[in-house]
């Protein structure tokens, strides 16, 4: 009996514990009830802004921000680097003015990394430093195209460890058959320079084992040959 008693008493007093939890809550909604309806109601409108933010503002203004940007890239496929930064023509806007025009579209965000990569062309590379990290990648490709032009970038500024971290990090990124052996290459090239030739010996001959069929693969023998002669 004495068990029974016990399990009657903490059931009694679970539910006292429960009963007063619901007093409590009931009472507090009382209380503050203006200000829980005026949070919901607030966060209603967040959300209703947000979504016209989104399909009325952000949508149109990132059309309107593609369609501008499509000359620019016409020009630095052409490699008229200056004209797609600037001046493509045709009353478009260069890579710049979409930059500024149109910040938080994708198109100014992408603007960043053709920017930086025009500049990078042009030889002016504290500018080309500047837009490559302000571009944020997106997916797999994104983050290896950044890391290999920051490469390239801080190699040309002489910062040779910077330039093989961030090759380093275009290589292993991700693997793909067309960038993983291009950036290996470039590690291992920035090696030799470094008179690090067992390093770039070791790099040169995963390309020839891991991507035979790779353009860099086409003439690997000749690298290898020279890095063990060294």
């Amino acid at each position: 009996m004495a068990i029974k008693r016990k399990q009657v008493k903490k059931d009694d007093e679970t539910l006292i514990n429960l009963a007063s939890a619901r007093v409590q809550a009931t009472t507090f909604f009382e209380r503050n009830q203006k200000m829980i309806l005026g949070v919901l109601g607030g966060l209603v409108v967040i959300i209703g802004g947000w979504f016209v933010y989104h399909n009325l503002i952000m949508e149109p203004k990132e059309e309107k921000a593609m369609a501008q940007m499509w000359m620019a890239q016409v020009q630095f496929e052409q490699d008229s680097f200056n004209l797609a930064l600037e001046n493509p023509g045709g009353g478009y806007s260069g890579f710049l003015k979409i930059i500024t025009d149109f910040k938080g579209t994708k198109a100014a965000n992408l603007s960043n990394y053709y920017a930086g990569i025009s500049y990078l062309n042009l030889g002016n590379f504290d500018s080309a430093l500047k837009f490559l990290n302000d571009y944020s990648p997106n997916g797999i490709i994104g983050p290896v195209m950044k890391d290999g032009a920051l490469g390239d970038v801080y190699s040309e500024l002489n910062q040779m460890d910077k330039a093989v971290d961030n090759y380093k990090k275009a290589a292993e990124a991700s693997e793909n058959e067309l960038l993983t052996p291009y950036y290996l290459k470039k590690l291992a090239m920035l090696y030799e320079t470094q008179s690090e030739y067992s390093k770039a010996l070791e790099i040169y001959k995963k390309i020839k084992s891991k991507y035979p069929n790779s353009n860099e693969a086409l003439s690997i023998d000749k690298y290898i040959a020279r890095a063990e002669a060294r």
